[in-house]
Order: structure tokens, then C-alpha cells, then sequence
């Protein structure tokens, strides 16, 4: 689907089965607790067989985890203005999509990090979810910059994601304290 086209019928509803299989999930999390919740449990609440979970989902963890905030962060951070540093697009993106999602969206993402930071079977599967950021933020850089996907660029894309891992301290991390340690990686530690 390019920029600008209208997600299908059959996009909208795998987004909507996906998101309720997400929200029936945490709420069976909040119910029950994360361990005593079972994938046939959260199957049968979002009305969707444990193998279309599966096709979805590929661990209870990953439930846990979405793109709410990383693909619209590298999408603006691609359409960010070309004369900001990687850095500084990124941080712009980060802003733009921080404010869009304010209210109830955000609090419902800050609610499943907070859940995920608690769980100590998820810790390997956030390390695995910080990974695919580098990945997919080095590709971004790359295209960004014109350029291949080289040490330098997978670097950048390190240091930018673990801003966010050094920031969150095993904690979620809310926008303003994600954007000032953002402005700690570009302008570097004072003198």
C-alpha cells in the first residue's frame, strides 16, 4: 500500500482482529494475570481460534508488543524536514507522534509497557523487539541518507534505540523524558 491509498477490506479487518486480540489479551492480563491467562483463554474472549492467534501473534509475549509508536515514528521520520541530523529527524517524529496520540491511546500503550516491564518471561522478547527497531531504524536511516545500510548507520540507529533503553530503565518511559534524552544523544554531555 503506497502513501495515501485506503487500507482494504481484508487490511482493516486483519488490523481490527489484531487489535482485538491484543485488547483481550490485556484485559485477561489485568483479570487473571499474565501467567494464569492461557492463549486459548485470550482466544476464545477475541472470538478467533488459537491457531488464527498463532498466525498473528507468534508467542503469548508478543501480544505485549505492536508498532503503535514505531511505525508512525519511522514514517514521519522519514518525511521529517531533510536538513535535521538522524538524530534530530527522529526526535521530530518522535514528538509528532507522542502528540497525536495523546488521551487514551497513549495511556493504553503505557499500560502494556508497564505490564511488559513487570514480566520477567517477556524480558527476552523485548530484547528481541528493541533488535527489530535497530533493524527497521537502520533501514529508515539508509533511506533517509541515501546511502547503504553501513556500520555507521547501524550505529546511528543503536545509539537512537538505546537512548530509549538506557531512558526507560526497565520502566515505561513517557514522550517528554524519551525526547530530552533524545536531546542528550544529539548535542552530546556538557563540558
Amino acid at each position: 500500500m503506497t502513501t495515501g491509498e485506503q487500507p482494504s477490506l481484508r487490511e482493516r479487518k486483519k488490523t481490527r482482529t489484531r487489535e482485538t486480540v491484543r485488547r483481550e489479551a490485556f484485559r485477561l492480563f489485568e483479570l487473571n494475570g499474565y501467567a494464569q491467562t492461557t492463549v486459548d483463554q485470550i482466544a476464545e474472549a477475541a472470538d478467533v481460534s488459537p491457531r488464527t492467534f498463532f498466525r498473528y501473534f507468534p508467542t503469548k509475549e508478543s501480544v505485549l508488543f505492536s508498532d503503535d509508536l514505531l511505525t508512525p515514528i519511522i514514517e514521519a521520520f522519514l518525511a521529517a524536514p531533510a536538513e535535521l541530523s538522524p538524530v534530530a529527524a527522529y526526535r521530530h517524529a518522535a514528538a509528532q507522534v507522542f502528540a497525536a496520540m495523546a488521551g487514551p491511546d497513549f495511556d493504553y500503550v503505557i499500560a502494556r509497557q508497564r505490564l511488559l516491564y513487570a514480566l520477567p518471561e517477556a524480558k527476552g522478547a523485548l530484547w528481541n523487539e528493541h533488535v527489530k527497531a535497530i533493524r527497521v531504524l537502520t533501514t529508515a536511516i539508509a533511506e533517509r541518507l541515501d546511502r547503504p545500510e553501513d556500520d555507521q548507520v547501524r550505529v546511528t540507529a543503536g545509539a537512537i534505540i538505546g537512548v530509549f533503553m538506557a531512558a526507560s530503565d526497565d520502566a515505561p518511559l513517557d514522550g517528554e523524558a524519551f525526547l530530552q534524552a533524545l536531546d542528550i544523544l544529539e548535542t552530546g554531555l556538557p563540558e
